[in-house]
């Protein structure tokens, strides 16, 4: 069974990065695309970015020229770095993997989430 298990989440002032890093297992054949997820109190969750298997990112707009998608296959780790960070950064962040596409609407694999809090 596949597992994802989130780590790096925690509290920093605007302007500030933390990393957040995904540790995969379980699986027989490595997901097609894993990303990176949010969601804040009372929103709908929101695709941060994606990496496909052949190393394609996406990022969302809010995100972009901020915060980097990274994974290392011989760790079998996902990560996010998020630099220049914002008080509307704050959320809970989930790392996710699907096997068939990044443009899948509905992901198969999810961790627990971590939490980031931005403070101005």
């Amino acid at each position: 069974q596949v597992q994802l298990v989130e780590s790096g989440g925690g509290s920093v002032q605007a302007g500030g990065s933390l990393r957040l890093s995904c540790r995969i297992s379980g699986y027989t054949y490595r997901p097609n695309c894993m990303g990176w997820f949010r969601q804040a109190p009372g929103k709908e969750r929101d695709r941060v970015a994606t990496i496909d298997i052949l190393g394609n990112t996406g990022y969302a707009d809010s995100v972009k020229g901020r915060f980097t998608i990274a994974q290392d296959n011989a760790k079998n780790t996902l990560y996010l770095q998020m630099n220049s960070l914002k008080p509307e950064d704050t959320a809970m962040y989930y790392c996710a993997a699907e096997p068939s596409s990044c443009y899948s609407i509905s992901w198969s694999y999810w961790g627990q989430g971590t939490q980031v809090t931005v403070s101005s």
